[in-house]
């Protein structure tokens, strides 16, 4: 246990000289002429937090690319008064920042990039939305998790320094979608020193923490927060029958076999929906912990009535139970909004937000 307290502490020693070398390549620094609210001074009640993130929808196929623009989705500035005025509360931001961090020691997040992902957090937040940061396809992490640990330690330390400032509404999620040899066991031991180190420069925050297995709902029983660390929400992806929500899916093998498969809505599709959200309401009252639905979409390869029946239904049955979500995503292959003609689709907007 003292060799982990060691390591944390030269990890934040680390951060610190990273946002030095950061300023004096004249990257913004976070807490200069800052124009929102400072963060709190006490503990936060993460349900409140989560109550205030409500509805939500993810900024996909953008900053989680190797590049921004990489994947067809470019950040505009009016997309977060759209998404404001379209009824939406919050924004999930999936960021790859191992991407643009060196690999070696001491692992220093590339400036202009930490400039560009605070312009757009800050557009975010001039709209009024709550916001979730998180580190999104670390692919190196899930096969080679030990090699990655100092490193993704590291990339936290100097995400928590740099956004220490911002205010209670921005989120931040630990890690999207452990799998692979990143085990559920081996996450437990990772997520656990990611507090720690999160904790030196940002005490009071909301974390957000999901399981191993791919971030559903399988993984949630193996799942382990350290007893001491309440103000957390647990997030849970959700994109069953996944022969339905992902036919057609490019990357998903096989998935050109599943096309023509429908939603109707019966009521055995809506038993199975609640027999496996059911499971998570069940352990979130035993632990005492909010959910966050952070993943959730039908592909737009499937039949625009049935991803409109099956998206209402989620996003109710969420509410319901009383969990904030986010769709994704927001204008690409699962989009609400047609980037091309600069307008939602209608249909799918009203079976979020009717």
């Amino acid at each position: 246990m003292l060799i982990k307290y060691y390591l944390v502490f030269i990890l934040f020693l680390i951060a610190s000289f990273s946002t030095v070398a950061c300023s004096e390549k004249g990257a913004t620094a976070p807490d200069e002429e800052y124009p929102y609210e400072v963060p709190s001074d006490t503990v936060l009640n993460p349900f409140a937090v989560n109550e205030r993130l409500g509805r939500g929808i993810n900024m996909g196929n953008a900053l989680e690319a190797p590049a921004e623009g990489d994947w067809g989705v470019t950040i505009k500035d009016k997309y977060f008064t759209e998404i404001k005025n379209a009824g939406f509360q919050s924004v999930r931001i999936p960021i790859r920042w191992n991407a643009h961090a060196l690999v070696d020691s001491p692992f220093t997040i590339d400036p202009v990039f930490f400039e560009r992902v605070d312009y757009v957090l800050k557009q975010a937040l001039k709209n009024d939305l709550a916001l979730i940061i998180n580190i999104h396809h670390y692919v190196d992490i899930f096969s080679e998790p030990e090699n990655q640990r100092t490193r993704f330690l590291s990339i936290w330390a100097q995400l928590a320094d740099h956004y220490k400032k911002y205010p209670d509404r921005v989120v931040f999620e630990i890690l999207n979608e452990p799998h692979d040899n990143l085990t559920a066991e081996l996450w437990n031991d990772f997520l656990a020193e990611a507090i720690q180190v999160i904790r030196i420069t940002n005490p009071y925050r909301t974390l957000m923490i999901g399981m191993a297995e791919w971030g559903g709902i399988a993984g949630l029983n193996k799942l382990i927060i350290p007893v001491d660390e309440r103000n957390v929400i647990v997030t849970t992806h959700y994109y069953s029958p996944f022969h339905f929500t992902h036919q057609g899916a490019e990357w998903v093998e096989g998935s050109d076999a599943w096309l023509g498969t429908t939603w109707m809505g019966t009521q055995t599709e809506k038993n199975a929906v609640i027999s496996d959200l059911g499971s998570v309401v069940s352990w979130a009252q035993a632990h005492n912990r909010p959910i966050n639905m952070g993943e959730f979409g039908a592909y737009s390869k499937a039949d625009m009535a049935s991803r409109v029946r099956w998206t209402s239904y989620i996003a109710r049955q969420a509410e319901n139970f009383g969990w904030s979500w986010h769709y994704w995503e927001f204008c690409s292959g699962f989009g609400a909004y047609d980037p091309s003609s600069e307008t939602w689709r209608s249909e799918l907007l009203n079976a979020l937000i009717p």
